[in-house]
């Protein structure tokens, strides 16, 4: 739903080792305890944080404050369309993980949660397909201290092998972080749908390498509502967009290691992930299969394999009973969002060109206003070193990853 992994630019300036801003957390503190009169007054609360913040350079979040905080977090994300259900976050406090496994264990499981995987016995809250936007919030940035985090921008992704003649053999934009993993170790089956490890960077524990389970990884087999050749492309997709190398801030306090998701948006599948010419490059061949005149722009071959494209992600998704949604749909839930902020008497910050799909934006009820324009906290950021960490790996990492 354009989750807010979606955001590609760093927060101007953080010190990791700088004590949390005062003003920020009581900005936030204030918010809290406004939006959720139940708590009472927040001045015995806001004294002892500054006192905690004098005496640490932090503080600790309540489970109850980081829940709100998460959520909030999710409300100011200004490149999401799907916001309308950001109450509905399920919040996992995992603040108390540590080691490179513990940490894995958390992926793992956030996973499990999001996509309704879940089989443990007794648990009656999953349902395979059902997608529930979970946030997964790991230990807090300390002054003078390192942080854990994950070099993976998000939980699943598909490799990219780069073939002897250049050319890729999956997706293009992880290949150069595949080529990494190659290098610490991994070994894909060489398939374009390659599921890459993940790789937990611990301050004491070094870099390791972790391999998704198949109870973590749903995926959906696409096909198309009319034509059975497509299906012969052997094309899939994951069903839980869950970004992991987002920094959530709170109140002051920063999160390194956050995963988030919501669910999908069809147009981010079959529009931009399978669509792109630096992805997956479909349009090609499905125009191809379609039999479409592609000598000239003026045929509009790519217009008409774009659409086909996006009905069978749709088409594949629901089948399969796999929880997507539609670009005209969200769009119009998206106003339904800004209307129900504007009665509580909240601007909704949002960024048009994101906002906005990349498929038929002109068709849906998104295009034609302005937004409010803002960077509000809380929020999600994504930190330079990350991008990164996510672009390429360290192939120089040491001590050497362990399985």
């Amino acid at each position: 739903m354009g989750t807010p992994g979606y955001r590609d630019h760093p927060i101007d300036e953080w010190d990791p080792d700088a004590p949390v801003d005062e003003r920020e957390a009581e900005e936030f503190l204030r918010q809290y305890h406004d939006e959720n009169p139940a708590t009472g007054p927040v001045t015995a609360r806001w004294a002892a944080v500054r006192a905690e913040i004098a005496a640490t350079g932090t503080y600790e979040h309540t489970p109850a404050e980081l829940s709100y905080g998460a959520k909030l977090a999710w409300r100011n994300a200004s490149r999401c369309i799907g916001r309308l259900y950001w109450r509905s976050l399920h919040v996992v406090d995992r603040r108390s993980a540590r080691t490179p496994q513990e940490i894995f264990a958390g992926l793992v499981r956030h996973l499990e949660i999001a996509g309704g995987t879940d089989v443990r016995p007794g648990n009656r809250d999953s349902r395979r397909g059902s997608i529930r936007p979970v946030v997964t919030v790991f230990a807090p940035a300390k002054p003078g201290e390192s942080v854990a985090r994950v070099w993976n921008d998000q939980l699943i992704r598909y490799a990219g092998h780069r073939r002897p003649d250049g050319s890729v053999l999956g997706d293009p934009d992880r290949a150069e972080f595949t080529a990494t993993m190659e290098l610490l170790g991994w070994k894909g089956k060489g398939t374009a749908f390659d599921v890459l490890p993940l790789i937990v960077e611990s301050p004491h524990d070094g870099v390791h390498m972790f391999e998704l389970p198949d109870s973590a990884v749903l995926e959906v087999p696409l096909t198309h509502p009319e034509y059975g050749w497509f299906a012969e492309l052997d094309l899939r997709w994951y069903a839980v967009p869950a970004i992991a190398n987002q920094r959530l801030t709170i109140g002051g306090v920063h999160y390194p290691l956050a995963p988030f998701n919501g669910w999908y948006m069809g147009t981010e599948i079959g529009a931009r992930n399978l669509a792109d010419a630096g992805r997956y490059n479909l349009l090609p061949v499905v125009a191809a299969r379609l039999g479409l005149d592609t000598s000239s722009e003026t045929t509009l071959w790519r217009d008409r394999a774009l659409v086909e494209l996006n009905r069978a992600v749709l088409f594949s998704y629901e089948r399969a009973g796999v929880k997507i949604t539609d670009h005209h749909t969200e769009a119009a839930r998206f106003l339904e969002h800004v209307a129900r902020e504007e009665k509580a008497g909240r601007q909704v910050p949002a960024d048009w060109s994101w906002i906005v799909p990349p498929i038929s934006g002109a068709a849906t009820p998104v295009f034609h206003r302005y937004y409010h324009e803002a960077d509000q906290r809380p929020n999600f950021y994504l930190d330079e070193e990350a991008r990164e960490l996510a672009r390429a790996g360290r192939w120089w990492a040491s001590p050497s990853p362990r399985w």
